[in-house]
């Protein structure tokens, strides 16, 4: 395991320890806390011994996410117990279901726009983040965003950033605060290897978008027969807790819509090892397409499927569309 990486999980379970020994001297019943207690130590010693991270049973490494969310993990998915693959499915189911419920309603119309989407796992759980809120003066906000890492880590870390989100649109602020504030409770919030790649636009019912691309892929503005990319304007989200973001603006015209996506569309690879890619986007975006975002999201998904083949996409995959009326 990295220095890096290992002196972040030591500190962590440094403080855990601290907390856990105030819990243990103030509390009537302290059997758990004092177990707890236990297993950081091994923890420590483990890190001390440089076997930390490394499963007990066959010392192959354990999954990422699963140590990232659980420390005092000691085996690979490989020897869990019965008991403990038991629960880990039990977790999992509610982790699916409590991320189902955080998606938004799609085909929607809305403030003078239309909006559709798809929201594809490549496992149980999916790190992308896809959302849509009234702003509290009429606008809407649509967002589509990517956590570094996958799995379970990466899910709870999407669920952390849509709680942030949706709390810092209610109260109104301009679009580059909002993104400035939300990156800063993030990169406090979580270790210093997670950060979110987003889009987040502010749509009116002039057909004028504010649009925040912080080290996202580029969201394409598809109308009379041009397709326009709209480049990054700033870094992913939580890189530094002092990042400061810029917007850019656009203005749809009836008909128009704004193609949004997450790198699982553009990276998902064939069976020949190529990547769907930019190029390929784009000719689907010039193509003479369907009025209704829901047919164009669609339409986007087969010419995905086309390319994999029998393959299925190794990555998370959302595409929103969305389209002035």
């Amino acid at each position: 395991m990295e220095i890096t990486a290992q002196s972040l999980f030591q500190d962590q379970l440094a403080d855990r320890k601290r907390r856990l020994q105030t819990a243990a001297a103030t509390l009537p019943a302290a059997a758990d806390v004092r177990r707890l207690l236990e297993e950081v130590d091994e923890a420590l010693r483990r890190i001390e011994l440089g076997t930390f991270g490394l499963c007990e049973t066959c010392q192959d490494p354990i999954e990422t996410d699963r140590l990232m969310a659980d420390p005092l993990t000691r085996f690979c998915l490989d020897h869990l117990s019965p008991r403990e693959q038991r629960a880990l499915q039990q977790d999992l189911d509610l982790a699916t279901r409590i991320q189902r419920e955080l998606l938004p309603k799609s085909d929607l119309a809305v403030g003078g726009w239309q909006i559709a989407f798809h929201y594809q796992a490549a496992g149980p759980v999916s790190g992308d983040y896809c959302d849509l809120l009234p702003g509290p003066h009429g606008d809407t906000y649509f967002l589509v965003g990517d956590v570094a890492g996958k799995g379970v880590a990466a899910a709870m870390l999407m669920s952390h950033l849509s709680a942030m989100l949706r709390t810092l649109i209610s109260i109104g602020l301009p679009l580059p605060e909002l993104m400035q504030r939300a990156s800063r409770v993030f990169c406090e919030s979580t270790l210093p290897t997670h950060y979110v790649t987003l889009v987040c636009g502010r749509a009116s019912a002039t057909g004028d978008i504010e649009v925040c691309n912080a080290g996202h892929p580029p969201p394409l503005v598809l109308g009379g027969g041009e397709v326009t990319a709209v480049s990054a304007t700033s870094l992913p989200i939580g890189l530094f807790c002092t990042e400061e973001f810029t917007c850019t603006s656009v203005r749809l015209h009836p008909g128009d819509t704004m193609l949004l996506y997450t790198d699982g569309l553009i990276e998902a690879q064939n069976g020949a090892g190529a990547d769907y890619g930019m190029e390929r986007l784009r000719a689907f975006a010039l193509a003479p397409l369907p009025d209704s975002p829901r047919a164009i999201v669609d339409a986007c998904v087969r010419d995905l499927g086309g390319f994999l083949g029998s393959r299925s996409p190794t990555d998370d995959v959302t595409v929103m569309a969305l389209r002035r009326l």
